[in-house]
């Protein structure tokens, strides 16, 4: 058994993506359960210090679901959490990470060929062509808004993620940040800004330990435009408060088509922005409302790959001072 102490000035920190959300508690609790059971099922010496890890979100879905219901959308929150609920179990039958492979990806319902071409082909070109805004505005008018110059949404979101990270770098914690789709998107903005604004350069030299993004749509053209510092040079083009960046993106995920972010934030490594960059290809087998849904964030949140990623972390030592003898 690891030291449990490990656990001890170390946060998770979570960032949900678009879309309509349970409320704050549900969804922390479900997501923190999909977490628990790939820790439990691959790395169970590690599922207690898991527990006691301090944990907390980026939550603005109360912001996401008042914008959407203003644009005639609906939504059952109680039915929500129950499909989500059932599709934790549903993910947590699968007993050995090794069944997390294509054959039974295959074997999932509602998978089509045309969903797969869809996200294998159509994206990709939308996105070299520089149409997938619209496209995206049509599937995410809450993605729209956030981009919307005339409204404050994106400022409102962006205040609720950086809350939450600014809240553990304050309190002095080793930080693991994970964020799902769009929410990526969101708290890459966010590092910028606590980067390179004037407004927060009480920040720009604390670290993000480790950030994991899921599903993130970081490597599409046109929201590359559309990041902040985008149209910077140099150094304050990217982030500068992140050490380690692993990401994860799910064969047949639409958001993540371009599943790749190495190539395309190269610069920060030679810049010496960020220690590494690191890319995992996975298949997703969560099930939401009797289909498969390849960008579920349980689905990616119980994957044997993020199961390792967070317990290497947790396993990694907390930096001490070097004994005064060899200073």
């Amino acid at each position: 058994m690891n030291d449990l102490s490990v656990s001890a000035g170390r946060k998770l920190v979570l960032v949900h993506g678009r879309d309509f959300k349970p409320r704050e508690e549900d969804w922390l609790d479900v997501s923190v359960a999909a977490l628990s059971a790939g820790i439990e099922r691959d790395f169970p010496d590690d599922a207690e210090q898991f527990r006691l890890l301090n944990k907390r979100c980026g939550y603005y879905g109360d912001l996401t679901g008042e914008f959407l219901t203003t644009q005639g959308q609906r939504y059952d929150e109680v039915l929500d959490v129950g499909d989500r609920r059932n599709a934790l179990i549903s993910l947590q039958s699968i007993a050995r990470k090794k069944n997390f492979g294509v054959n039974r990806y295959d074997r999932l319902p509602g998978k089509s060929a045309l969903t797969e071409f869809a996200a294998g082909v159509i994206a990709p070109v939308l996105g070299k062509l520089g149409l997938s805004k619209k496209l995206l505005a049509k599937v995410g008018i809450d993605l729209a808004e956030y981009w919307n110059p005339d409204s404050d949404f994106g400022q409102r979101v962006r205040e609720r993620v950086r809350g939450a990270i600014c809240e553990a770098l304050d309190a002095g914690d080793t930080i693991l940040l994970v964020s799902h789709g769009t929410g990526c998107l969101v708290t890459y903005d966010v590092l910028w800004e606590l980067s390179h604004s004037k407004e927060y350069a009480a920040y720009s030299e604390r670290k993000i330990d480790l950030w994991l993004t899921m599903g993130a749509p970081l490597g599409d053209a046109m929201v590359q435009k559309r990041l902040l510092g985008a149209n910077r040079k140099s150094v304050e083009r990217y982030p500068t408060n992140v050490v380690s960046w692993h990401n994860v993106s799910a064969e047949d995920d639409f958001v993540s088509h371009d599943n790749t972010l190495a190539d395309d934030f190269k610069p920060m490594l030679s810049q010496h922005q960020v220690s590494c960059i690191r890319d995992y290809r996975i298949y997703n087998m969560a099930v939401r409302y009797g289909k498969s849904n390849p960008h579920s964030s349980l689905g990616y949140l119980i994957h044997p790959r993020t199961a390792q990623i967070v317990c290497e972390w947790l396993r990694k030592d907390i930096a001490k001072p070097l004994p005064k003898s060899i200073l």
